[in-house]
This record gives C-alpha cells, structure tokens and sequence, in this order.
C-alpha cells in the first residue's frame, strides 16, 4: 500500500511540474510560450536550432536582418539566419514558392505581380522600404544648371528625366508626380537610364536635366557637386510602398514556432534602426553594422543620407500596393490577376507585436 501510494505522489508530482512549466498553452499549433528568462523577454527559445535562409543583396532596406543578425536577436530564439544571393528576382521568387528560400525582399513592379497572378505563390507579410516624409531616400533631383530653371514641379515641362526602369516602382512614382505637377508623358522628355550611377554623370554633363535618383547617390552628388535635391517624394506619393518583406508559404503555414519568432527578431532589429536614425540612440553601433552588411561603408556619410524608412511595427501601405499593381495593369505591363487576399498575409507580424508591445515612437 506504501509503495503504490509513493507512485501515486510521483505521479501527481510530474503532472504538476508538466503543468507549470510554461505559462500559457500554445494555440493554432504555435508554440508562443512568454519565458521571461529568456534574453529577449518574451517567447522562449526553439529546443532545437533552426536555420532561416534569406534572399537579401545588401540593400539598406534589409537592416533589420542586419542588425537582428549582429545584435543577437535570432540567437535568441535559437534561429540561425544565412543569407543567400540571386541574379535577380525571377530567380528569387520560384525559389521562396517552393520553400528552398524562407524570407526574401520585394520591390513593388509588374514583373513581381505578374509571377504572383501567374501562380507563384509568396506571401507578403511586412514593410520593407517606404519613404519617410521630408526625407525620402528615394527622389528626384536636378542639375545645377536647372536650380534657377526648375522651381516648382510643373517647372519639369520640356525636360528630360531620367528613371532607372519601366513598369516598377521608380515609375510609378514618376507618374505621381507628373500627376501632381498636372503634366502628362507628352510634356517630358522621359530617359530610360539603368544604372543609378551613370545618372551622376549624365547630370552633371547636361544630357539629362533631372534624375529619379536613391540614397547614398543623392548625397554623393550633392557632396560632389553634380546635383541637388528637389522636393520630397512625400510630397505626391506620401504612401508609396517600395519593397516588401516576403514569405514562403512552407515557411508561413508549416513552420509557424520558427517564422513567428523570426519576425520578433527582424521587429527588434528594425526598432533599433529606427531608435538609431529616427531617435539618435545607439546610432553609432548601427551604422557600424549597416557598413559591414551594405555597400555604403563610409561611417560619416551614414550622417548625411536620408535613410530607408522601416516601420517598426512591419506596417505596409497596403492600398498603395494595390494602386500600384493597378498603375501596372493599365499600362498593360500585368496579365491575368493578384488575389491580395491570398497574397497578404500579416498574421505573422500582427501576432509579434502583440507580443512585443507596438513601438513607442
């Protein structure tokens, strides 16, 4: 009798210890426990590491990878991020549909809405790139010549603008601000020139008047002397959505422990960011990171540029995607249809920052 009531209170023991050993249940099948000894202060870490493959070139607009890398946010969470390089994004795009990339990052343009309406199946999930008002990193700027020439945008009548590609982002916005300059396609000259970097010479040497130009070029040329900045992008497209964070469906709907505790992580990097550039805290530590992770690795020109806006909470622009894919159809650039249902799914990131507490700007 003493022996069975001895595995009777070892019984009770387990199942209370069982009990206790999270704080709340898991629900939907993800395991979202809040384990405050956990270095981040909120979900406990995965039992087992799990590595995380992102399609990601350097861009500026990756720094909350960057910075989650650096600053030991993945680590956390037991994740391991490796970062993986495409050509371009038509190869990018099959390969987060069938699971083989996790995470990559969107620009909005027809090609990208076309591999969706064409069954390409990646969901877009979080901000990535959007202009921030006054100090977009992403605008127009025009030859000295042009200062006492050009003063406000209707002024761009009769000139040649260059933009570096068709059927994207860069004209759309270019089609904003014929529209706010109450100017149509026949009134400008419109250049068609690639390479962000060959708009610095063509400036300067008078071939083109004004150039849809991005940070740090912009600053390089102002420093340089080729150009200046004129106007904001905000001031006709206060909501354009540049580049989006994209998931694999595998990755969204089968892996739910791990792509939620992937976007706290990326949410602290790009909190961080934005306490750095938006606040001035920690500027130092952040910038040394986006100079080992970009292109741009002069510390004291990382002062000057108009840096990527990141919402810090992973909002998007959501209605100017649609606009944009619109824009695109009527030009004729789009065939068959997106399903924004289907392809937007926040869930992920609605779910972190609950978690997390939205941001505190």
């Amino acid at each position: 009798m003493k022996k069975r009531w001895l595995i009777l209170l070892a019984s009770i023991v387990l199942v209370l210890g069982a009990c206790s050993s999270k704080e709340k249940v898991s629900t939907n099948g993800v395991d979202d426990e809040v384990n405050k000894n956990n270095p981040s202060g909120d979900l406990a870490p995965l039992e087992k590491k799990e590595k995380v493959v992102i399609a990601e070139d350097g861009a500026a607009s990756g720094a909350g990878f960057y910075i989650a890398k650096e600053k030991g946010y993945f680590a956390d969470y037991n994740i391991e991020v490796e970062f993986a390089q495409f050509g371009n994004s038509d190869e990018m795009l099959p390969a987060l549909a069938s699971g083989d990339v996790d995470i990559a990052g969107g620009v909005s343009t027809a090609s990208f809405f076309n591999a969706i309406a064409q069954g390409i199946d990646v969901k877009i999930i979080a901000d990535k790139g959007h202009n921030v008002p006054g100090k977009s990193y992403f605008s127009f700027v025009i030859g000295n010549q042009m200062k006492d020439k050009i003063k406000e945008y209707k002024d761009f009548k009769g000139k040649r603008i260059a933009v570096s590609s068709k059927n994207s982002i860069d004209e759309y916005i270019y089609w904003e601000m014929l529209k706010h300059a109450g100017l149509t396609n026949e009134d400008v000259e419109f250049v068609l020139l690639g390479d962000f970097g060959s708009m610095l010479g063509a400036i300067e040497n008078g071939s083109i008047d004004a150039a849809l130009q991005i940070e740090p070029l912009i600053a390089k040329g102002i420093e340089n002397g080729f150009h200046v900045r004129f106007g904001d992008t905000t001031d006709y497209a206060p909501e354009s959505q540049i580049a989006m964070v994209l998931g694999s469906p595998k990755f969204m709907n089968d892996e739910k422990n791990v792509s939620l505790r992937f976007m706290a992580a990326y949410l602290k990097g790009v909190r961080d960011y934005n306490d750095a550039f938006v606040k001035g805290e920690g500027k130092a530590e952040v910038i040394d990171i986006m100079t080992k992770y970009t292109a741009l690795k002069d510390a004291a020109l990382w002062e000057k540029v108009f840096v990527t806006g990141l919402d810090p909470d992973g909002k998007m622009f959501l209605d100017d995607v649609v606009n944009q894919y619109n824009a695109y159809k009527a030009n004729g650039a789009i065939s068959g249809d997106v399903d924004f249902d289907k392809a937007v799914d926040t869930s992920i990131t609605e779910k972190a920052v609950k978690i997390l507490g939205e941001y505190k700007k």
